[in-house]
C-alpha cells in the first residue's frame, strides 16, 4: 500500500470560500432570487424617481414660458413699464398659470433686470428652493 500524505484538518469561515460573503448569500437559489428583485425593485424605483424630477422641471418650464408671455404683453400694453407685481400679468396670459413653480413656490419676478440688456428677470428656485443655488430654472 502506498502511503497518502497526511493533511492537516483547516477550518474554513463562511467568507473564506468561494470568493466571499457576496458569493456566500448568493449560493442559495432562495436567496438569490431575493437578492435579485430587491435590486430590480430599487432600480425601478429610482428611474421613477428620476423621471418626477424631470418631469418637474419641465413642467415648471412650460410655466415660465406661459408667465414670460403675460409679462411681455403686459409690458407692451403699458409702454415698457414694469408691473409692481407678477400677479397683474395674469390678465395678459392664459387664464389657467399661476406664477407658481411645480414645487409650489413661486416664481422670482424683477423688473427691471439684473443685466442692462434684459427687461426684467423671471426664474425659479428650482427643486431644492434655495434662491440662486445651481439647480434654478431661468
Amino acid at each position: 500500500m502506498a502511503s497518502r500524505k497526511r493533511l492537516e484538518p483547516r477550518i474554513f469561515f463562511p467568507w473564506e470560500r468561494r470568493g466571499g460573503l457576496l458569493s456566500l448569500l448568493l449560493m442559495r437559489r432562495r436567496t438569490r432570487s431575493v437578492v435579485l428583485a430587491g435590486m430590480g425593485v430599487a432600480l425601478v424605483v429610482w428611474i421613477a424617481l428620476a423621471e418626477r424630477q424631470r418631469t418637474r422641471v419641465r413642467e415648471t418650464q412650460a410655466t415660465l414660458r406661459d408667465v414670460r408671455a403675460a409679462v411681455d404683453a403686459y409690458l407692451a400694453e403699458h409702454d415698457g413699464g414694469c408691473p409692481p407685481d407678477i400677479a397683474l400679468t395674469g390678465a395678459f396670459g392664459p387664464p389657467s398659470v399661476e406664477p407658481v413653480d411645480a414645487w409650489g413656490r413661486p416664481l422670482r419676478f424683477r423688473c427691471p433686470g439684473w443685466r442692462p440688456d434684459v427687461a426684467y428677470d423671471l426664474s425659479s428656485d428650482g427643486p431644492d428652493g434655495i434662491p440662486g443655488g445651481l439647480d434654478r430654472i431661468e
